[in-house]
C-alpha cells in the first residue's frame, strides 16, 4: 500500500515546513516537496493542514483485564486514535495486577489484533516480586511501574530495603507515582473526623496535599542519585516538585526525568465547585500558582514530557461519597485537543507540543522508529485542522464510560486522519474495519 500525503505543513524537530510525503509498506519511504504522484493507491491532499508524528501516551489505564465494564483496550484505543494517539504505554494496575510474566505476556495477547493504537504494557513492582521484576524483557516492555502511593491491590511498594534494590538492579527506566502514603492517611482521618465519608471535594489537594507529593518525589529523586537508576516520576503536580528536575543536560542524558498530564495544565482548585469528583485525580489538581509553575517548568524543559493518565470511570462511580469515589478520568481522546488550544492561545508553540507528546516520549523509553517524521520510521501520523471547531459533548465521546470532564468545552483544532503503521486507522472520525496496533519494541544495549 502506497498513500501519498501531499501540501503537508510538516512540524518535526523544532522545524515546520512544507512538503510531500510518502508511505509505503508500513514506513515513511520519501519526505520531499513535489513527489510525484505516479503509482499511488490512495492520495491525501493535505493543503492548509498541520502533520505531526503520532502521539506517545506514556501513561493510561485501559483497564484490561477486570475492569472491563469502566473501559477496555478496544474500546480506549479507538478513542486514543481518534485523538492523534499512536501509541500507549498501559499501566500494570489492572485485575490481577499486572506483576509476573505471565500476566504481562496475558496482557499483551490482549492486545494483539485488537488494539487501534501500539502498545506496550508496564510490568508491576511490589513489595515481594522482584524475581519477577527482573525477567522482564526490556526490547518489549517500556517500563517497570512502581507505586509510592496507594494503589489497586498489593502494589503499594513502602518498604525502604525493596526499593533500594529494585532502584539498584533494574536498568529500564523505573516510573514512579509518588504520593507519601502517611500523610494522605493523617490528612484523610483529619477530614474523616468533620465530615465523615462524605467529605467535599475542595479539600481533596488538601488531602493528597502538595506536602504529600512533594516527600514522595524528593525521596525517589534522592534514591535514583544514590543508586544511578533511570527514574522517570509520573504526574508531578505542584510548583515544589519542579524545583527537582534539571533543564541544563539533553533528555537522552537524564537519568532522573518528568511529566506532566494534561489535567494539571488545564484545570486548578477553582474548578472543583463546578466539576466536582469528575476531576478527582491522584495526585490532586491543585492552586492556580502550581498549575503555572508547571507550565514554566514544561517550557524551560524541566518537565520533559505531557500524558494523560487516562483512567475512565462510570459515571456512577464517579457520583459516589469522596471516600468511595475512585479518582481518574477519561483524557486520552482530547489530550492534543486541549494542548492545541493552548497554543492557539499562544501559550506553547506546535514544535514544543510535538516536543513533548511525541519526540520525548520516544527518546526517554528509547522506542524503536517512533515518535519523529523520518525516513525509514514507522508511518505514525496524524493530520489536524486548526481550522476547524468542535465541542465536546455525549455525541462525539469515545470512551466506553461515556462521559469526560472536557464535555461542553469547545476546541478549535480537529484530528482528520490518524494513520497507525502506515495504514488509515481513522478518518474524519470513521475508522477502518482492521486494528493495525502492534506490540512497541524498544531499542535498548542492557
Amino acid at each position: 500500500m502506497r498513500t501519498l500525503i501531499k501540501n503537508a505543513r510538516i512540524v518535526n524537530e523544532g522545524r515546520i515546513f512544507e512538503s510531500d510525503l510518502l508511505i509505503e509498506n508500513g514506513l515513511i519511504a520519501k519526505i520531499a516537496k513535489n513527489i510525484a504522484e505516479v503509482d499511488s493507491d490512495k492520495i491525501i491532499d493535505a493543503s492548509g493542514k498541520m502533520l505531526i508524528p503520532g502521539i506517545i501516551d506514556d501513561q493510561v489505564h485501559f483497564r484490561e483485564p477486570g475492569l472491563t465494564h469502566k473501559g477496555d483496550i478496544e474500546s480506549e484505543s479507538r478513542a486514543a486514535v481518534a485523538g492523534g494517539v499512536t501509541s500507549f504505554f498501559d499501566q500494570p494496575n489492572t485485575v490481577p495486577n499486572t506483576v509476573s510474566q505471565e500476566l504481562l505476556e496475558e496482557k499483551n495477547q490482549l492486545a494483539e489484533g485488537n488494539s487501534y493504537a501500539n502498545f506496550g504494557f508496564s510490568m508491576g513492582g511490589t513489595n515481594d516480586n522482584l524475581d519477577e521484576i527482573l525477567k522482564t524483557n526490556p526490547l518489549k516492555t517500556p517500563a517497570v511501574k512502581l507505586f509510592l502511593g496507594s494503589s489497586t491491590g498489593n502494589m503499594l511498594v513502602d518498604n525502604p530495603e525493596v526499593l533500594e534494590e529494585i532502584f539498584s538492579k533494574v536498568a529500564m527506566p523505573i516510573c514512579v507515582h509518588c504520593e507519601d502514603e502517611a500523610t494522605i492517611r493523617e490528612n484523610t482521618d483529619r477530614f474523616k473526623a468533620e465530615f465523615g465519608d462524605d467529605i467535599p471535594v475542595k479539600f481533596h489537594p488538601e488531602i493528597r496535599s502538595a506536602e504529600a507529593c512533594y516527600i514522595s518525589s524528593s525521596k525517589a529523586v534522592e534514591l535514583a542519585e544514590k543508586t544511578g537508576a533511570k527514574l522517570h516520576i509520573y504526574h508531578i503536580s505542584t510548583a515544589k516538585e519542579t524545583e527537582l528536575f534539571r533543564n541544563d543536560i539533553p533528555l537522552k542524558d537524564k537519568r532522573i526525568t518528568t511529566e506532566v498530564c494534561v489535567h494539571h495544565l488545564h484545570f486548578c482548585d477553582e474548578d472543583y465547585s463546578e466539576k466536582g469528583t469528575l476531576i478527582k485525580w491522584n495526585p490532586a489538581v491543585k492552586t492556580k500558582a502550581d498549575r503555572e509553575a508547571l507550565w514554566q517548568a514544561l517550557l524551560d524543559d524541566r518537565i520533559d514530557i505531557i500524558a494523560t493518565d487516562h483512567a475512565p470511570h462510570t459515571f456512577e462511580e464517579k457520583q459516589q461519597p469522596y471516600t468511595k469515589c475512585p479518582s481518574g478520568a477519561p483524557l486520552v481522546q482530547h489530550s492534543l485537543n486541549v494542548m492545541l488550544e493552548y497554543h492557539r492561545q499562544g501559550k506553547i508553540s506546535l514544535e514544543k507540543i510535538v516536543e513533548k507528546m511525541c519526540h520525548n516520549p520516544a527518546i526517554l523509553f528509547q522506542v524503536e522508529r517512533r515518535g519523529f517524521i523520518r525516513e525509514g520510521y514507522f508511518a505514525d501520523l496524524v493530520l489536524v485542522d486548526l481550522g476547524a471547531e468542535f465541542t465536546v459533548g455525549k455525541d462525539n465521546i469515545l470512551y466506553k464510560c461515556g462521559w469526560s470532564p472536557l464535555e461542553g468545552e469547545t476546541f478549535h483544532s480537529q484530528i482528520t486522519h490518524t494513520f497507525v503503521n502506515g495504514n488509515l486507522a481513522c478518518e474524519n472520525g470513521k475508522f477502518s474495519d482492521k486494528k493495525f496496533g502492534e506490540r512497541l519494541r524498544f531499542e535498548r544495549n542492557f
